[in-house]
């Protein structure tokens, strides 16, 4: 493909010619199809989303149906949760690969077409679109997919897990009296209360951390548009 990338070099900008009508179709198609991708890729994120609610909301009715039940599933169902989170962090690649290049071309050619009323002229732009379709890469790397989930969808999802566990260790099966209390009744087999008070605090600020740290390094990345980093 570097190869072909080397044979496709398009010309200089002054040697360059303008679209013409046939050039300007082929790229309407073109973007028709990549929102289509994305719009299947969208979907594909949307199932995961599905799955995660679900199985939380499972979890919530085996464990609040009764004031003796166990709030262990309450518990569990986080690893189930991160497990969509990674899937769906893998298919937010995809995804944005296909709406990076589609935004691309909106804000490229379709803008400065509407605003100029004429034809966008000859650009690095179309250098970075063909580069991109001629060597294929992720536009992000999978921490950041990760953070951006997180800040879309999952951060509202573990919260909400959390709180559910913790009012259930609070209320259930009597309202907790003590500290003590509140940390024997999160223990769990062998391991003691405060060990798994201090895992749930680790991995809720992991999550946290994380999210925040993909949110800046998005921000830095993006300040300067230019090029296929600037795509995704």
């Amino acid at each position: 493909m570097a190869e072909d990338s080397k044979d496709l070099q398009s010309a200089p900008k002054a040697a360059g010619r303008e679209f013409d009508s046939a050039a300007v179709g082929a790229l309407a198609h073109l973007y028709r199809g990549e929102v289509y991708r994305s719009t299947i890729w969208r979907t594909r994120l949307d199932t995961t989303t599905n799955w995660a609610v679900v199985t939380l909301g499972i979890a919530l009715s085996i464990g609040y149906a009764d004031p003796n039940s166990s709030p262990l599933p309450l518990l569990l169902v986080s690893i189930l949760i991160v497990m969509f989170l990674i899937l769906e962090s893998r298919r937010y690649r995809f995804f944005n690969v296909w709406r990076a290049r589609a935004r691309w071309i909106e804000t490229k050619f379709y803008a400065p077409l509407l605003l100029n009323s004429r034809q966008p002229d000859h650009d690095e732009w179309q250098h970075v679109l063909a580069d991109d379709y001629l060597t294929p890469q992720y536009h992000i790397g999978f921490w950041r997919a990760m953070g951006r989930r997180i800040r879309r969808n999952y951060m509202w999802i573990l919260s909400f897990q959390a709180l559910a566990y913790y009012g259930k260790i609070i209320i259930h099966p009597t309202p907790v009296e003590s500290i003590a209390q509140f940390f024997t009744r999160m223990a769990v087999g062998p391991i003691p209360g405060v060990g798994v008070f201090l895992v749930g605090v680790a991995f809720h600020t992991s999550w946290v951390m994380l999210a925040l740290f993909t949110r800046a390094l998005d921000r830095k990345k993006h300040a300067y548009r230019e090029g296929v980093a600037g795509m995704g």
